[in-house]
């Protein structure tokens, strides 16, 4: 008789996480991708107490026009009250990015601005 090993970090519950994730609502799934770029963005833009410590704005340019990518494509799919705050994040951490930047983007050429538009300061 074959007997399965015990759950651990190496060895995680695939059945229970697949479960798990099944009863999630695709919103929640979005909100919850949405938020953790705007917290890597916000770590790679060196806005944390760390401060400068992470601070790599490519990775943070990559980071923020994913934010952009995903919140224009599902724009129809979550609520305003969800996008409405996010898309507030996403802008705050464009006009970071810019700020942050030794020679600033063209307006409309900066981190998701395909997606939303030139921002302005």
């Amino acid at each position: 008789m074959i007997e399965t090993p015990p759950e651990s970090a190496a060895n995680p519950d695939f059945d229970a996480m697949t479960r798990d994730i099944a009863e999630v609502p695709a919103v929640e799934v979005i909100v919850t991708v949405a938020v953790n770029l705007m917290s890597a963005a916000a770590v790679k833009l060196g806005l944390t107490e760390e401060g400068d410590a992470h601070k790599d704005l490519d990775e943070a340019r990559k980071l923020v026009h994913a934010l952009a990518g995903l919140l224009d494509a599902t724009a129809t799919e979550i609520s305003s009250f969800h996008a409405a705050p996010l898309r507030d994040g996403l802008k705050s951490l464009q006009l970071a990015f810019r700020e942050a930047s030794l020679v600033p983007d063209e307006p409309g050429q900066g981190p998701g601005e395909k997606y939303t538009g030139a921002i302005y300061g």
